[in-house]
């Protein structure tokens, strides 16, 4: 029997009528893409991966030893879990072919009728291709917030909180700025990677959760007054710089791919968004030292770690669409509002110990209004595509734009604040899901209490595991204790 002869897609069908876009068997479907762009996005995706284990590597080496394997297994549970959820309702949600402005419907649902068709966000690239690597950015945006639950929240309901709050929170912010008929997307909003679904959400809905949590307790169980948190909040410094500053690289390495990758395609704009990144990360870590210097007359990791996200979450909104000239700018303003934000947060007495609210929220903020103000309308036209379709901002005299960026922050921010709170308040209400630890979960140390049941076989025997907090009751040093987790003997 002979073999169908394959011939090359020359035009697309309507989406309605074949929604795959052809048929593999007979048609080549590859032909009409370029292969630099595929290879460009599906490089970036697998790169933007690793961003979320290194967000838990990051807030694993922020915390105190005693809770640090809770967020690393928060980044898995946030990689795997909202991977799911993603592929079951969740690219649907936002990516969907729909007219209405609020949200998409689930005729994309577990990657139904998802191909080779073009993508909403641009022509260039396959609907399968634009899928993979969305899938990156809710995964990542789910465990910044969940740093939030920062050594007082329980694991369990802080995962079913997490994928409520992907689902009510992320995708529905996600069609609005970036499905054609998203209503933020046709007021004409500038956000090119994601600074309201991703950061600005993430930290307004960290605030609602460390509100709700409450302040964190000390070693010995006690939690500072009302008027203790006013005056001064507890600091408690990282247990592993090392591992800290690790995570940070690897942030800062990833958010090359997040940005650049959001052309959705590659050329010159790619190239542009790349070294504006960079220069934005430069920036903020720079000038968050300085700051941290004229105060405390000191040099601080920690500090050149929160500038360098913070220069990267301000330029999150911008680097599609401000000149490379203003790049390292944009990081330092960022930078600076956050320092301050970090400096007087004790004013809010909210127990916000990593600073998601600072550095993510008001940063977020900061970097969509000065999109506003350094838009250029010669960098979008830099991918190819876009030409004249983009008017600048506050520079190309667009001053209307500005209006556009303040509104869209302050949606973003209202819309996630709100429905966190109410989220949170129905979780806590339902039996077996209250959302902080007990007194004595916390003194004793989140990961004793969620991790104790795993076995490492390193060469101590089967059944035993590496105590990372200290008993109570123990004059063991928590390095080196070594605990029996059936019942047997203690070891040394």
């Amino acid at each position: 029997m002979a073999e169908p002869e394959i011939v090359p897609v020359t035009e697309w069908p309507e989406w309605s009528s074949n929604p795959d876009g052809g048929d593999p068997l007979t048609q080549d479907l590859n032909a009409p893409y370029d292969k630099g762009d595929l290879a460009w996005l599906l490089v970036c995706t697998i790169l933007c991966w690793q961003i979320t284990p290194a967000i838990g590597f990051l807030y694993a080496g922020m915390h105190r030893r005693k809770a640090a394997l809770t967020m690393v297994l928060q980044s898995l549970f946030c990689a795997c879990a909202c991977g799911i959820q993603y592929w079951i309702y969740g690219y649907s949600l936002y990516q969907s072919r729909t007219t209405n402005p609020i949200l998409g419907d689930l005729s994309l649902a577990v990657f139904k009728n998802v191909l080779a068709q073009p993508s909403l966000a641009n022509s260039d690239i396959p609907d399968i291709l634009y899928a993979a690597f969305g899938f990156t950015f809710v995964s990542a945006t789910a465990m910044i917030l969940a740093g939030a639950m920062l050594e007082r929240g329980r694991l369990f309901p802080s995962m079913v909180f997490l994928l409520c709050w992907t689902t009510f929170v992320y995708y529905f912010l996600a069609y609005w700025e970036w499905n054609p008929s998203g209503w933020l997307y046709n007021l004409g909003l500038y956000d090119f990677a994601g600074s309201g679904p991703v950061h600005i959400a993430s930290g307004f809905g960290a605030l609602a959760w460390s509100m709700m949590l409450g302040p964190r307790l000390n070693e010995h169980g006690v939690a500072p007054t009302v008027s203790d948190r006013k005056s001064k909040l507890a600091h408690y410094k990282p247990h592993s710089p090392l591992l800290m500053c690790i995570g940070t690289v690897f942030i800062w390495f990833g958010w090359f791919a997040f940005n650049g990758a959001s052309t959705a395609n590659l050329s010159l704009r790619s190239i542009y968004v790349v070294v504006n990144t960079n220069l934005a990360a430069c920036g903020g870590g720079i000038t968050w030292v300085i700051l941290e210097y004229l105060y405390k007359k000191k040099f601080s990791l920690t500090g050149f770690c929160s500038g360098i996200i913070a220069g990267l979450v301000g330029i999150t909104p911008a680097a599609g669409f401000v000149p490379v000239y203003v790049a390292c700018l944009v990081g330092a303003i960022t930078s600076v509002c956050s320092f301050y934000v970090v400096k007087y947060k004790y004013i809010l007495s909210v127990d916000d110990g990593l600073d998601i609210f600072a550095i993510h929220g008001i940063g977020g903020v900061v970097g969509d209004i000065l999109t506003g103000f350094f838009a250029a309308s010669f960098v979008p036209a830099l991918d190819g595509v876009s030409g004249a379709s983009y008017e600048g901002g506050w520079w190309n005299r667009n001053f209307r734009q500005m209006g556009l960026q303040l509104a869209g922050a302050t949606t973003c921010a209202a819309w996630s604040f709100f429905v966190s709170c109410l989220l949170l308040f129905v979780i806590n209400k339902i039996p077996g899901l209250h959302i902080r630890a007990t007194e004595e979960q916390e003194v004793r140390g989140l990961d004793l209490n969620y991790l104790e049941d795993l076995d490492f076989e390193d060469g101590l025997g089967h059944g035993c595991m590496i105590s990372e907090g200290a008993s109570r009751h123990s004059t063991t040093p928590p390095q080196r204790e070594i605990v029996k987790a059936e019942g047997g003997e203690k070891k040394e």
